[in-house]
């Protein structure tokens, strides 16, 4: 798939020389950029839930705790 992206003389040119320095592509550092900030943006969804259930139920266990429940002392 083919995606156009339209931006100001500066943005490109910025754009290309930090590909450039990088030694990728601009495509590759277009991706690479998408993709880190739906990833970013997962991993912030992740830990607001798991914080909404610590709160929820606040118990936490020790390291000791669960090596023992696991049998790994």
């Amino acid at each position: 798939m083919t995606m156009t992206v339209r931006m100001g003389d500066e943005e490109t040119r910025l754009i290309k020389d930090y590909a450039r320095l990088h030694g990728i592509t601009v495509s590759d550092f277009m991706r690479r950029a998408a993709l880190e900030k739906i990833e970013d943006e997962l991993d912030i969804r992740a830990a607001e839930k798991a914080y909404a259930e610590y709160l929820a139920d606040p118990v936490t266990y020790s390291l000791d705790e669960i090596e023992k429940e696991f049998g790994l002392q």
